[in-house]
């Protein structure tokens, strides 16, 4: 049997009351204290995630922007230095590699943030397609990562550092800021659907800093989060998973990530000529959010049904924790999914009455 991984928290986790969990190969904290007071506490005052396992990858070099154009998704060149972009990266099919953020620290230097569950997956494809004269590291086990998220998240987090937080506006960041004495790059971005920050520092530095920040929120009500927050939070949101909502056959289209998906951008990318053919004609299916009408939940894979016809199903879906109402996001086929359609999920042994809804689901 394969030992899990472990973040450099993972000693730190008991102190806290975790209860942990293996997700992906990771052995992480599913919550602290309980889901539904992590939720809460993000939403009306702030969180603290260790996201740790979280991958790394640095581009650089003189050709770094023209290869990163021809792998992702998004417009590279319109990056500034000091700026962050949601990207994609697809199949010559249009099925998802990975979604992730880039990073432009300067004009040869870029930072690749992905998914855990793709780390390998991902440094593979991207030495498979290397292009031009750049260099493409892997630096996960270098860097932890922890997120401070919610309305309180920007004062928390000034208390422990001179650096003006208010002038890292939304998707920019900030490097070498000095928070409690550790060196970070502080990046305005997060995966909750709230204001806060993601904290970029060397391994070693995350057990004394993830103390600090919980110490200096105490008197706040910021608590440590776990992954079933984590969940519920960016599912409010709508924000994807790689996994349900993103797979190697969901394409960013589909899966309603388009505004990352730059068709018109003068340089060819991977998978580019199929998604121009998805758009042009026509999405076959699109991810939608439903409510249940009937009583029940939703679950990831439920099936999900039309007139005893199959029509897609369920990538993920739970009660609200904010909304207290039994919610879904669904890929199903695209003639039904207007607003106000009557759809039927398959609940155990009974389909169950749902209608297809507005997304996102909550907005800060």
């Amino acid at each position: 049997m394969s030992t899990l991984q472990r973040t450099p928290l993972f000693e730190v986790y008991k102190e806290y009351g975790a209860k942990v969990i293996d997700f992906g190969g990771w052995e992480l904290p599913v919550q602290f204290s309980s889901i539904k007071e992590e939720h809460e506490a993000v939403r009306t005052k702030a969180g603290l995630f260790d996201v740790s396992h979280m991958g790394e990858i640095t581009v650089k070099g003189p050709d770094a922007e023209s290869y990163l154009q021809y792998v992702m998704t998004n417009d590279v060149s319109k990056l500034k230095d000091g700026g962050a972009q949601y990207t994609a990266m697809c199949y010559e099919t249009g099925g998802t590699v990975d979604d992730l953020l880039v990073y432009k620290r300067g004009d040869e230097d870029y930072l690749l943030v992905v998914n855990a569950a793709n780390i390998e997956k991902d440094f593979e494809w991207l030495l498979k397609n290397e292009k031009g004269n750049v260099e493409i590291k892997n630096i996960s086990e270098d860097i932890a990562q922890l997120a401070l998220q919610g309305p309180v998240a920007e004062s928390v987090l000034q208390k422990l550092t001179d650096y003006d937080l208010s002038g890292i506006g939304f998707f920019k960041f900030a490097e070498d800021v000095e928070i409690a004495g550790t060196k970070a790059l502080v990046s305005r971005t997060g995966y909750t659907g709230e204001d806060g920050f993601e904290i970029y520092i060397e391994s070693k530095d995350a057990p004394t800093l993830w103390k600090k920040i919980l110490e200096a929120g105490q008197e706040d009500g910021v608590l440590p989060i776990g992954l079933g927050a984590r969940d519920t939070l960016r599912f409010e949101a709508r924000l994807a998973l790689y996994g349900q909502e993103l797979t190697a056959d969901i394409s960013p289209l589909e899966a309603g990530i388009g505004f990352a998906v730059k068709l018109k951008k003068e340089s060819d990318f991977i998978g580019k000529e199929a998604l121009v053919k998805q758009k042009e004609e026509g999405l076959k299916r699109k991810l939608v959010g439903i409510e249940m009408i009937d009583k029940g939940i939703p679950r990831t894979h439920y099936e999900v049904f039309k007139n005893d016809e199959k029509i897609g199903e369920v990538t993920t879906g739970t009660q609200s924790p904010t909304l207290g109402r039994n919610l879904g996001l669904a890929i199903i086929d695209t003639q039904y999914t207007e607003l106000g359609t009557e759809v039927e999920v398959q609940v155990r042994k009974r389909r169950l009455k749902a209608e297809v809804v507005k997304t996102p689901f909550y907005k800060r």
